[in-house]
């Protein structure tokens, strides 16, 4: 890759890739292998269990999926995503998923060298993107087949190991790796480059003929394939709409304290960063205090650094997802207190625990349980006078500690009991007044305030994504430019059909920027990208002869 010294810019013209992917997490790693020269076909082996979209496969079997009116295939399809696309290419790779059934794919993938796009993923770490930072004994939501990518199959690169009634789902650790040797499998390496940070994307439109780009920079060849392969990618690769480039700049760190900045032009870009880049905070009074985390890691930090034990004050939890599970268990077992705020109730149909079958997710039941019975209005009335007193809002409530609450005993259920943790208090519907520099925290409910001296706290309820790199975040992007971006409540407004930002040409999203949270679909984006990029390609009657990124 050109790493180009700042001060050399002006005179010195960084070279033009076709497309720059800024991720290298499972969708960057997707759109890669699609847009080196894999094809997906219809497998006439096999038959797909949606007769009418096999109807519709049948119709043009002889061409890849890529090359086909994907609006067209995508009609009538329903499933856990509201991207169509993402719908249609998740039914093809498992089919009838959603009702429990392990289908094998109905696409088989050939490579065609003469189709690759010239393009380069960018990545703050090794190929695998926020898995490597995840905690290492976690199960995944998502059964570990959901979580493979195209042309490798998950059991086989793990070697077929197992666990228990759960080992369909994996950890972090194994699917971080299946990350990493997928593209070591497929030969991507050369499409990526890791550890590095882009610090800014700025579209650079072009001026009429001859008049070169706007800000200084000149012009680089007609923005088409040149005749003879790729010499360098100056002037090589997909027109991008409108006839703009985007600059894309950033560093390098090649060694721990070294940092090289670089700059390239990018007729296209695709974002692919992800949402885990910035938790979403609170904004009550003392959140920046030195003993409130948004992070499940300092929990584990500080456990396995045994500042926290079974006699220390409880941690305080707040959120209900299962970020927030995860670290009620991580807790619990390690035999720490745990004080759980959420400001749903615990029969909200929202809560996303009613949503994962107990069988598959028996750790998140457990969790819900306790939620549901040792709340802290459901303490034992022979313990009622040691428990917390709620204070009247008018009086100073941190003047003096509350008494530490006292816990509810286990749920039965039937004839027996479920074995819960017995120092956990669960808050619903209660929501964060104030942290206090003398480790104390103010909770608020049913028209009252309550006071708990803690030892940390762990604020779990939610991340976004951070595009500092755009202009104004690239709040404008999204489908309501008055709002931030948030991948549940406002993503980025994108093309159904080609991922592409409707208010940019030549700028696109996949993954959780919009809405794709999970793996299972993210790839949808990559198929809509790389087809939209193919048949651009394709009508300007322009093929890319070489696979080679010969200016890496």
């Amino acid at each position: 890759m050109p790493l180009l010294e700042e001060t050399t810019l002006p005179q010195e013209h960084p070279p033009t890739v076709p497309v720059v992917i800024i991720g290298n997490g499972p969708s960057g790693i997707c759109l890669s292998y699609l847009l080196s020269g894999y094809k997906p076909y219809l497998d006439t082996a096999t038959v797909h269990p949606n007769p009418i979209l096999y109807r519709k496969l049948q119709e043009t079997k002889h061409l890849p999926i890529t090359e086909q009116d994907l609006e067209y295939l995508s009609e009538g399809l329903e499933g856990r995503s509201r991207n169509p696309v993402a719908v249609l290419f998740d039914t093809l790779l498992h089919p009838n998923a959603d009702f429990g059934y392990e289908f094998p794919p109905v696409l088989q993938w050939r490579r065609d060298k003469q189709q690759h796009i010239p393009h380069l993923v960018l990545g703050r770490s090794t190929p695998g993107g926020a898995w490597h930072a995840m905690e290492g004994s976690i199960l995944t939501i998502s059964l570990g087949i959901w979580m493979e990518l195209p042309g490798v199959n998950y059991r086989d690169l793990i070697n077929g190991k197992r666990r228990d009634v759960t080992s369909d789902r994996a950890t972090p650790e194994e699917i971080s790796s299946y990350y990493r040797n997928y593209v070591k499998l497929k030969g991507l390496q050369k499409n990526f480059v890791d550890n590095t940070y882009v610090t800014s994307v700025q579209k650079l439109c072009r001026g009429q003929e001859g008049e070169g780009l706007e800000n200084g920079h000149t012009d680089q060849g007609d923005g088409g394939m040149g005749d003879g392969g790729n010499e360098g990618f100056e002037g090589n690769g997909v027109e991008c709409g409108g006839g703009a480039l985007w600059e894309v700049r950033g560093y390098q760190q090649v060694q721990s304290d070294t940092h090289v900045p670089f700059s390239l032009f990018a007729e296209n870009v695709v974002l692919a960063t992800g949402a885990s880049d910035s938790p979403v905070r609170l904004g009550v009074e003392g959140e920046d205090l030195p003993f409130v985390f948004h992070s499940i890691s300092d929990l584990g930090l500080a456990v396995s650094r045994r500042k926290l034990d079974m006699n220390s004050d409880p941690v305080l939890i707040v959120g209900a997802g299962l970020s927030a599970a995860d670290a009620v268990l991580c807790a619990c077992n390690s035999n720490i207190k745990v004080l759980h705020v959420f400001r749903k109730s615990t029969d909200d149909p929202d809560l996303i625990f009613k949503q994962l079958p107990k069988t598959l997710y028996p750790e998140y039941h457990k969790v819900y349980n306790m939620m549901c019975s040792q709340t802290y209005t459901n303490v034992a009335p022979s313990s009622a006078s040691n428990r917390p007193q709620a204070v009247s809002i008018a009086s100073s409530v941190c003047a003096k500690m509350c008494p530490k609450p006292q816990l509810a005993t286990t749920k039965m259920t039937g004839n027996a009991s479920v074995s819960l943790f017995p120092d956990y208090t669960s808050f619903p519907e209660h929501c964060v007044v104030s942290f206090q520099s003398d480790m104390k925290c103010l909770l608020q409910g049913n028209n009252s305030l309550k006071a708990f001296k803690i030892s940390m706290v762990l604020v779990l309820i939610g991340t976004n994504p951070n595009l500092f790199f755009l202009k104004g975040q690239g709040q404008y992007l999204s489908q309501d430019p008055t709002k931030p971006i948030s991948c549940k409540q406002n993503p980025i407004d994108i093309h159904p059909y080609t991922f592409e930002c409707t208010k940019e040409p030549g700028l696109f999203a996949m993954g959780p920027l919009v809405g794709d949270n999970f793996v299972r679909f993210l790839k949808g984006g990559a198929l809509g990208i790389a087809s939209c990029l193919l048949k651009r390609l394709k009508k300007k009657g322009k093929l890319i002869s070489n696979g080679g990124n010969d200016f890496i």
